[in-house]
């Protein structure tokens, strides 16, 4: 017949220490986690923010600056030579300029309101903004508002987008011209060499640079 025992010292809790017997495994996880913390914040937090960084430097420098344009045409890295930037659409004040694209980021084009109206396609405000703006884009071109391309009255999804499309950079040039008094076949051509293709041959729509458009254009008018 088997005999009861006292336990042992060794198998009591660890009251003589006053703590719990749970304490002390918590005190490791706890300082384990906090080790995987530092680690984790010093390689994703600062060793690869700084090597993405100089990477992009080192390979892609006017791109990685923000691909900024001088007034001349010519790739700046510092912003305080630049006149705007390849990647971000930005307002013309003044009927000698070709125009962008609408926009609903903030007061327009503002990078720190980037976003479109999110409305569906058959919201009856999208709908009257939009004849709205067919309607003041044909006044103002003098044209019938059925020739009015899509990009004229709608606004991208960033509301920074720097392109339109050659239909509607066509539809400019005689306003463009008669503001400038320059020939309108020589504003036509300007915006034919100014047409970029697609990407690789078959990716996206061609496209016209408002702002190379129209440094190219004051560069003519000059």
């Amino acid at each position: 017949m088997s005999t009861l025992t006292s336990p042992t010292p060794a198998a009591l809790p660890s009251a003589a220490s006053g703590r719990p017997a749970t304490v002390v495994p918590f005190v490791r996880q706890t300082l384990a986690g906090l080790r995987v913390l530092l680690v984790l914040t010093v390689l994703l937090g600062v060793a690869y923010p700084l090597a993405v960084t100089g990477v992009a430097q080192v390979a892609l420098g006017w791109r990685a600056d923000g691909s900024l344009v001088a007034a001349d045409g010519s790739h700046v890295r510092s912003p305080s030579d630049a006149v705007g930037s390849a990647l971000v659409g930005q307002a013309f004040d003044g009927p000698r300029w070709f125009q962008p694209r609408p926009s609903v980021a903030g007061d327009g084009c503002d990078t720190l309101a980037s976003g479109g109206s999110n409305l569906g396609p058959n919201n009856p405000d999208l709908v009257a903004t939009i004849e709205q703006r067919r309607a003041a884009v044909a006044q103002r071109e003098g044209v019938d508002p059925a020739s009015v391309p899509p990009d004229a009255v709608t606004a991208s999804a960033s509301g920074l987008d720097p392109d339109i499309s050659p239909a509607y950079a066509r539809l400019q040039v005689a306003r463009v011209a008669r503001e400038n008094a320059l020939p309108e076949a020589d504003v036509a051509a300007l915006v034919e060499r100014s047409v970029v293709g697609r990407d690789l041959g078959f990716l996206g729509e061609p496209r016209v640079s408002v702002l190379r458009l129209n440094l190219a254009l004051r560069t003519m008018g000059s």
